[in-house]
């Protein structure tokens, strides 16, 4: 069966979310999966994973949630291929994120993981010293744009929130390493619990840059191990 990956705004009351569920079930839909991706001024954003039995019927079925009081249907997409459960993908990234042995393969890992969990169009590390790219998937934007968007979010939103800027990029802070990682998804804004997502792992990434550099260094100085 056919499934699509459905993010709505509804209220968040009790109840809303019974009735969303009831209007997939009227077009004989199967709701698999949800996935809340920000609460805030009485709304909720929800991802759910909706199992069709027939392609034909995505049009009835946003049209159906849309019956439902107060809800919005923001987005439909298919399912991609390899499916996407944030919280088993985050525990997966943590482990290939740790396992890195250099530098260059740790930026390397987290463009590309940054790519797949937030099934974005582009995921770079950046200098922005440079700016120089130090990694990078996809079609990344020129490091001149990227050097000047972080700086703007950064006098716009307090850095706690785990980046901020257009709805469509998400950054954040490798702190020690003095680098960034950025990403662009079109189509799906990215939420809060995503941004939230993404500063964890840039602070995973840098405890490992950490112990990377302290290691060369003892390296090339084994006095310094003492």
């Amino acid at each position: 069966m056919p499934s699509y990956v459905v993010r709505v705004w509804m209220p968040d009351r009790p109840g809303a979310l019974g009735a969303v569920a009831s209007r997939i079930g009227a077009v004989r839909g199967d709701l698999t999966g949800i996935d809340i991706l920000e609460r805030g001024a009485g709304r909720a954003i929800d991802e759910l994973i909706v199992e069709l039995p027939d392609d034909g019927l995505v049009s009835l079925l946003v049209a159906e949630i849309a019956q439902v009081d107060g809800v919005d249907v923001e987005d439909v997409s298919p399912v991609p291929e390899e499916p996407v459960d944030p919280r088993l993908d985050a525990l997966e990234t943590a482990a290939v994120l740790l396992t890195q042995t250099s530098v260059p393969d740790l930026l390397d890992a987290l463009a590309r993981r940054a790519m797949r969990d937030f099934t974005a169009q582009w995921a770079t590390v950046v200098d922005l010293a440079g700016p120089t790219p130090l990694s990078r998937v996809g079609a990344v934007p020129p490091a001149p744009w990227l050097a000047a968007f972080v700086a703007g979010s950064r006098l716009s939103v307090a850095p706690e929130v785990g980046g901020s800027g257009p709805d469509d990029v998400a950054w954040a802070d490798l702190t020690s390493a003095e680098l960034v990682v950025v990403l662009g998804r079109r189509g799906r804004p990215l939420r809060a619990r995503e941004r939230r997502q993404l500063a964890a792992v840039a602070r995973i990434v840098d405890h490992r840059w950490s112990e990377l550099v302290l290691r060369g260094a003892r390296a090339l100085h084994p006095s310094t191990s003492s």
